[in-house]
């Protein structure tokens, strides 16, 4: 009986086009005054957009200008950043280090493995086990999942809670307070699993409602919580009312058109400037199978506006007025998931099994409902920033905000703070004694890996 031969493929053919034009990274700072100019040659890629985009954004960058091209087989894209401060990126590590990761190691397969973004580990990351929540969201609710983990001696190091439209997101990184390291007991991990669901579903006897799971795979925290969002359909809104969820200030214009001479969907973003603002709606639209080829985004004082050239995977553009008001929704809920209007707290305490637990129920006995929050360990200081509202969903009043100091002065370090979208919010000056801080969440899983 005759043999099938099958023809051989050399693994490393997929790569080769990669390793015969390797991308190149040019960082300027001198032709143009106000920020740097970062471009980035390579071969085009599925994902390579949102790969860029994702590393600029982990170095707390501002993207104040961008124009992408990636019609072909090449990949062209021009960057203006700047710092948190508004300045040019002048330090040399950090340039030496966007060459690194934009250049051809870093867009080798293990590169963005090495890149200073946030990850969610398989079963554990280091010395720490990755859980993910999503559910029905309530007041206290946060409180309440802290206290679980509190209870069962599970400290959390790390973690990062999303809320939108009535439903709350978390990726949190948990180890054993005795050994702190991550937990390897299946029959722990069993019963935390259950009763983290009891607290999800709350009165509700759907398993649907509320999913919790030990993640799977590398995968960038905020891109994992959109994921989870957009797979619970928060972009729906379940009838619920938008004025508190969408405030006016921030309510974007949202246009799906056709550009007939190219064959493309073009996206127009109209809204309020913020931080990864980009990064937000690349990743919806890459998640939603969609291709970017074009991209201009501008910045004109406090309003963004992006335009996206776009066709879906298979070369389709968006016909269907179904499929664009779909697309409209689910861009308009990248955008409110991140927006925090009102107040955020800082707090900084030493750590210990518990505290959160602690902090969560103090804030829900003052009646602030947590909208966002980011939770951090560096060394044996714990640091939580909490975006907050009343139970209602209505600005703090400053009276909450005294009670708030009056009960954690003397124990913790609180830095009250206005969001800067926020059109009102009580007087919020910080603690004498702890200079303000800000909170970047990028760099953290790099330190507990270290």
């Amino acid at each position: 009986m005759a043999k099938a031969c099958w023809p051989y493929f050399d693994p490393e053919y997929e790569t080769l086009s990669a390793r015969i034009n390797p991308p190149r990274v040019s960082v300027d700072n001198i032709s143009c005054r106000h920020c740097t100019v970062v471009k980035i040659d390579s071969v085009n890629k599925p994902g390579i957009l949102l790969e860029v985009v994702q590393i600029l954004t982990d170095l707390d960058f501002t993207i104040t200008k961008a124009y992408i091209s990636s019609d072909g087989g090449w990949f062209m894209d021009v960057f203006h950043v700047t710092d948190q401060q508004g300045k040019k990126i002048t330090d040399g590590r950090t340039v030496d280090y966007i060459e690194r990761a934009l250049g051809p190691k870093g867009h080798a397969a293990d590169g963005m493995k090495n890149c200073p973004g946030k990850r969610v580990g398989v079963h554990s990351v280091g010395n720490h086990t990755a859980i993910e929540l999503i559910g029905r969201d309530r007041p206290g609710l946060l409180s309440e999942i802290s206290a679980v983990l509190a209870d069962l001696q599970f400290n959390v190091a790390a973690a990062e809670v999303w809320t939108h439209n009535r439903r709350i997101a978390c990726v949190l990184y948990v180890n054993d307070y005795s050994t702190n390291h991550a937990v390897h007991d299946l029959n722990r991990l069993s019963i935390m699993e259950e009763q983290l669901k009891h607290i999800l579903r709350g009165s509700e006897d759907d398993d649907k409602v509320a999913r919790t799971s030990f993640s799977m795979g590398f995968t960038h925290t905020d891109r994992r919580l959109h994921q989870m969002l957009f797979a619970d359909r928060d972009y729906e809104g379940r009838g619920v009312t938008s004025e508190v969820d969408y405030p006016s200030s921030f309510k974007p214009k949202i246009t799906v058109d056709r550009c007939e001479e190219k064959g493309y969907s073009v996206v127009s973003v109209q809204c309020k400037d913020r931080a990864k603002l980009m990064f937000d709606i690349v990743c919806t639209l890459t998640d939603m199978q969609y291709v970017v080829f074009h991209a201009n985004i501008s910045s004109s004082g406090p309003y963004a506006s992006q335009e996206y050239f776009i066709r879906h995977m298979d070369g389709c553009t968006l016909d269907a007025e179904g499929e664009k008001e779909r697309v409209i929704k689910c861009l308009e809920a990248s955008i409110h998931r991140r927006v925090s209007e009102g107040l955020s707290l800082e707090l900084c305490a030493k750590d210990r099994v518990g505290l959160l637990s602690e902090v969560t129920r103090i804030l829900r006995e003052n009646g602030l409902s947590v909208r966002r929050a980011g939770i951090s360990t560096i060394g044996d200081e714990a640091v939580n920033v909490f975006y907050v509202r009343d139970t209602y969903g209505n600005p703090v009043d400053s009276k909450k905000i005294e009670a708030l100091r009056r009960e954690i002065g003397h124990t913790m370090m609180l830095n009250v703070k206005k969001d800067p979208g926020s059109a009102k919010a009580p007087e919020a000056e910080a603690i004498s004694g702890w200079a303000k801080t800000s909170f970047f969440f990028g760099n953290l899983l790099d330190k507990l890996l270290a």
